[in-house]
């Protein structure tokens, strides 16, 4: 979650700016005048993780030949980048273009330290991308790509992919899944639920929920309600089933891992940036939606991904908003995914990758459908810790579900009246 820093006056100019600009270049013919004498001269500064360099040296040189603008490219850490965006700023040796984990955009953009970005229709957004880039009513961020939780499992163990959390407590009962050192535990079914962006899909499913107005009111908080109780009541059902080891909330994503990985776990629940380790490992694995809960319900999982973002300190709005527009396109959105796997934000090239049918990006998909946006007001960086103990304090036995959800509340309450005064 980005530190909190001192509201900027720029960002309201940048956006004023944004929307005269906007409304100057209106017809093609304003467009074209734009280009030559404005933004086609100038040049872009595109800050990439390491990671999407060759993509970005192509669409860099796409870009140059249909707008004549240069773009600079610079890579290097994701989140450290985002990191020094205040200092940046402040020198004026931010990037003009760069990229953002969803729930990043928003603190980053109340504390002054983006620019408002115009959605274009050719960014086709949804409504679970528009709202993880939208706060206070402002726009910070271009979707780029989505992301979701999901259920892989081990095809040389089960046939298919459960479909329904009772399938999960059947394959439980199977002595083959037996872990060796604990009597009476099981490994056939593994989740990292005292980690709560794993959780939250199970709790919210029993109708909990973070902030009300779809994660925009940090007044309202649903951790403590009867669904929330619901959910880590389940959780614990399976923390009595497992190995002692599951409720190391430090170890037991490795734990999860390794025991797939040696093929002695049937399914877990995990994201798409575990399959290159489960290839790399040769496990013969399938994707699939998370099964539906015992209520019947979906699980909901926290929709992420990333956005494009403009800092407030770019001296080339208009040239890198029209960049932006130029990402987020159908095309170059289908060019990202056929380079990356990481599936886009914008619904036309969602569907182009959905039709290459490869199982991660279809179960990506279909569980997005269900997936809450995660809030990305700033009030959030105040929930992970203690929801991470109020998970580990009643699936562990230290306190019982309502009590330690309650103190949960308490204390994420406490502290958003100490950081924000509200």
């Amino acid at each position: 979650m980005s530190t909190k820093f001192m509201k900027s006056a720029a960002v309201l100019g940048t956006a004023t700016l944004a929307s005269l600009l906007l409304v100057a270049c209106g017809s093609k013919t304003a467009d074209k005048a734009a280009d030559s004498s404005a933004s086609g001269s100038q040049e872009i500064t595109f800050y990439v993780e390491d990671q999407y360099k060759a993509y970005a040296e192509k669409v860099a040189a796409a870009y140059e030949k249909e707008s004549g603008t240069k773009v600079n490219i610079k890579s290097g850490d994701q989140l450290g980048g985002l990191d020094k965006l205040s200092l940046d700023n402040q020198s004026g040796q931010a990037a003009d273009v760069m990229m953002a984990p969803y729930d990043r955009v928003g603190s980053l953009g109340t504390d002054g330290q983006l620019s408002e970005v115009t959605l274009s229709d050719g960014a086709k957004t949804d409504d679970t991308t528009k709202s993880l880039v939208t706060v206070g009513g402002k726009v910070y961020g271009a979707p780029a790509v989505i992301e979701s939780l999901v259920l892989y499992y081990n095809k040389d163990l089960i046939k298919e992919a459960p479909k329904t959390f009772a399938d999960l407590e059947n394959l439980a009962k199977d002595s083959k899944y037996a872990f060796a050192g604990e009597e009476g535990k099981t490994t056939a079914f593994l989740a990292d639920w005292t980690n709560f962006y794993y959780a939250y899909g199970l709790l919210a499913g029993n109708g909990a929920y973070v902030f009300g107005d779809n994660g925009k009111n940090p007044k309202d908080i649903g951790l403590a309600n009867d669904g929330a109780i619901a959910g880590i009541e389940y959780a614990k059902t399976w923390y009595e089933k497992w190995p002692k080891g599951m409720q190391d909330t430090e170890g037991a994503g490795n734990l999860i891992q390794t025991q797939f990985q040696e093929g002695k776990t049937a399914a877990i629940i995990d994201g798409p940036w575990k399959a290159q380790a489960f290839k790399d490992a040769k496990v013969n694995y399938g994707v699939a939606t998370i099964p539906t809960l015992p209520n019947g319900k979906n699980y909901a999982a926290f929709g992420g991904g990333k956005a494009w973002i403009i800092p407030s300190s770019t001296k080339n709005l208009e040239g890198a908003q029209k960049f932006v527009d130029f990402l987020v396109s159908t095309e170059q959105q289908k060019a990202f995914y056929d380079a990356t796997n990481e599936i886009p934000a914008n619904t036309e090239a969602r569907a182009y990758a959905e039709g290459k049918k490869d199982e991660l990006t279809t179960a990506v998909i279909e569980q997005f459908k269900n997936a809450q946006p995660m809030p990305n007001i700033s009030q959030m960086s105040t929930v992970w810790d203690p929801a991470k103990t109020m998970l580990f304090d009643a699936v562990s036995g230290k306190k019982d579900a309502k009590t330690a959800a309650n103190d949960a509340v308490t204390l994420i309450k406490e502290t958003i009246q100490q950081k924000f005064g509200n």
